[in-house]
């Protein structure tokens, strides 16, 4: 399989930069500077690497590679702070 994440566990799944081939700009780039999300990525970025290890106990060394918990959990958060009401529309947003 491919690559290894965090803690050796290769079914976790991978947080990626976004790939540059659907996009001709950085996503970051468009975001302003003072934008209130940008502290709230960093504090939980923070979080979730502290959670790291946690969350490679939970997964297998084979199988599927799965999408990050990582990811996932900053997913729902969005939903939350946006008053989103399925992931079907957020990713719509």
């Amino acid at each position: 399989m491919g690559a290894s994440s965090p803690g050796g566990f290769a079914l976790r799944g991978r947080i990626d930069e976004q790939p540059t081939l659907f996009h001709t700009f950085h996503v970051e780039d468009r975001i302003r500077a003072d934008h209130p999300l940008r502290d709230v990525k960093r504090r939980v970025d923070r979080i979730l690497a502290a959670l790291s290890t946690e969350f490679a106990k939970c997964y297998s060394r084979t199988g599927r590679p799965s999408v990050p918990p990582e990811r996932l959990l900053k997913a729902q958060l969005l939903l939350s702070l946006y008053s989103i009401r399925s992931e079907r529309q957020l990713c719509e947003r």
